[in-house]
Protein backbone atom coordinates (compact mmCIF):
# COMPACT_ATOMS: atom_id res chain seq x y z
CA UNK A 1 0.00 0.00 0.00
CA UNK A 2 0.89 3.34 -0.78
CA UNK A 3 1.66 5.88 2.66
CA UNK A 4 3.91 9.24 1.60
CA UNK A 5 5.60 9.58 4.43
CA UNK A 6 5.25 13.60 3.77
CA UNK A 7 1.32 13.52 4.07
CA UNK A 8 -0.95 13.06 7.55
CA UNK A 9 -3.78 11.16 8.13
CA UNK A 10 -6.92 10.92 10.17
CA UNK A 11 -8.92 7.62 10.87
CA UNK A 12 -11.95 8.69 8.22
CA UNK A 13 -8.97 8.17 5.50
CA UNK A 14 -8.53 11.39 4.08
CA UNK A 15 -5.03 12.57 3.41
CA UNK A 16 -3.55 16.30 4.07
CA UNK A 17 -0.47 18.05 2.40
CA UNK A 18 0.55 21.36 3.75
CA UNK A 19 2.04 23.63 1.46
CA UNK A 20 2.49 27.04 3.33
CA UNK A 21 -0.71 28.12 4.93
CA UNK A 22 -2.76 26.05 3.24
CA UNK A 23 -3.17 22.40 2.44
CA UNK A 24 -4.30 19.91 -0.31
CA UNK A 25 -6.81 16.97 1.01
CA UNK A 26 -7.45 13.95 -0.99
CA UNK A 27 -8.98 10.17 0.00
CA UNK A 28 -5.83 7.38 1.12
CA UNK A 29 -4.63 5.34 -1.16
CA UNK A 30 -6.65 2.58 1.34
CA UNK A 31 -9.56 4.30 0.69
CA UNK A 32 -10.18 4.33 -2.93
CA UNK A 33 -9.20 0.59 -3.07
CA UNK A 34 -11.94 -0.02 -0.28
CA UNK A 35 -13.96 2.15 -2.38
CA UNK A 36 -13.87 0.53 -5.80
CA UNK A 37 -13.94 2.43 -9.02
CA UNK A 38 -15.19 6.17 -8.46
CA UNK A 39 -17.76 7.12 -10.37
CA UNK A 40 -18.79 10.54 -9.49
CA UNK A 41 -17.28 13.31 -6.52
CA UNK A 42 -19.36 16.05 -5.04
CA UNK A 43 -17.98 18.95 -3.25
CA UNK A 44 -20.01 22.01 -2.40
CA UNK A 45 -18.01 23.55 0.16
CA UNK A 46 -16.15 26.39 -2.69
CA UNK A 47 -15.46 29.63 -0.46
CA UNK A 48 -17.21 28.10 2.93
CA UNK A 49 -15.65 27.50 6.05
CA UNK A 50 -15.47 23.78 7.11
CA UNK A 51 -14.81 22.43 10.91
CA UNK A 52 -12.73 20.28 11.62
CA UNK A 53 -14.02 16.66 11.02
CA UNK A 54 -17.27 18.65 9.13
CA UNK A 55 -18.33 16.86 5.79
CA UNK A 56 -16.83 19.20 2.79
CA UNK A 57 -18.18 16.83 0.22
CA UNK A 58 -18.98 13.17 -0.76
CA UNK A 59 -17.61 10.36 -3.22
CA UNK A 60 -19.46 7.80 -5.02
CA UNK A 61 -18.41 4.56 -6.16
CA UNK A 62 -19.98 1.79 -7.34
CA UNK A 63 -20.60 0.40 -4.70
CA UNK A 64 -21.01 3.21 -2.15
CA UNK A 65 -21.17 6.84 -1.28
CA UNK A 66 -18.97 8.35 1.41
CA UNK A 67 -18.88 11.14 2.92
CA UNK A 68 -15.27 13.35 2.93
CA UNK A 69 -14.25 14.47 6.39
CA UNK A 70 -12.60 18.10 6.84
CA UNK A 71 -8.85 16.65 8.45
CA UNK A 72 -8.61 20.91 9.86
CA UNK A 73 -10.46 24.12 9.87
CA UNK A 74 -10.27 26.14 7.10
CA UNK A 75 -11.98 27.79 4.22
CA UNK A 76 -12.41 25.90 1.16
CA UNK A 77 -10.13 27.80 -0.94
CA UNK A 78 -9.86 25.48 -4.40
CA UNK A 79 -12.06 22.13 -5.52
CA UNK A 80 -9.94 20.14 -8.19
CA UNK A 81 -12.47 20.03 -11.06
CA UNK A 82 -11.01 18.04 -13.02
CA UNK A 83 -12.58 15.01 -10.81
CA UNK A 84 -15.86 16.28 -13.11
CA UNK A 85 -14.73 15.07 -16.12
CA UNK A 86 -12.61 12.27 -14.30
CA UNK A 87 -13.10 11.16 -10.62
CA UNK A 88 -11.80 7.74 -11.64
CA UNK A 89 -8.40 9.78 -11.44
CA UNK A 90 -8.73 9.26 -7.80
CA UNK A 91 -8.58 5.81 -8.33
CA UNK A 92 -5.14 6.09 -10.11
CA UNK A 93 -2.98 8.95 -8.22
CA UNK A 94 -5.38 9.73 -5.22
CA UNK A 95 -2.05 11.18 -3.57
CA UNK A 96 -1.11 13.36 -6.68
CA UNK A 97 -3.84 14.26 -9.56
CA UNK A 98 -6.54 13.05 -7.31
CA UNK A 99 -6.42 15.48 -4.55
CA UNK A 100 -10.14 16.83 -3.78
CA UNK A 101 -9.65 20.70 -1.99
CA UNK A 102 -6.96 23.13 -1.01
CA UNK A 103 -8.39 24.41 2.10
CA UNK A 104 -6.85 27.40 4.16
CA UNK A 105 -5.34 26.34 8.06
CA UNK A 106 -7.41 28.43 10.00
CA UNK A 107 -5.68 26.39 13.31
CA UNK A 108 -2.42 25.00 12.92
CA UNK A 109 -2.03 23.35 16.42
CA UNK A 110 -4.92 20.73 14.63
CA UNK A 111 -1.86 19.54 12.16
CA UNK A 112 -0.50 17.90 15.36
CA UNK A 113 -3.04 15.43 16.39
CA UNK A 114 -3.11 13.80 12.59
CA UNK A 115 -1.90 10.22 12.14
CA UNK A 116 1.70 9.53 10.36
CA UNK A 117 2.20 7.49 7.33
CA UNK A 118 3.36 4.54 9.87
CA UNK A 119 0.73 5.09 12.50
CA UNK A 120 -2.18 5.03 9.72
CA UNK A 121 -0.34 1.96 8.00
CA UNK A 122 -1.21 0.45 11.15
CA UNK A 123 -4.40 1.56 11.70
CA UNK A 124 -5.41 -0.11 8.09
CA UNK A 125 -3.33 -3.06 9.13
CA UNK A 126 -0.78 -2.10 6.24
Amino acid sequence: MNLPATLHYTKDHEWIRVEGDAAYVGITDHAQKELGDIVYVDIDTLDKEVAQHDVFGTVEAVKTVSDLFSPITGTVLEVNTKLADAPETVNSDPYGDGWMVKISIAKPEELAGLLSAEVYGELVGA
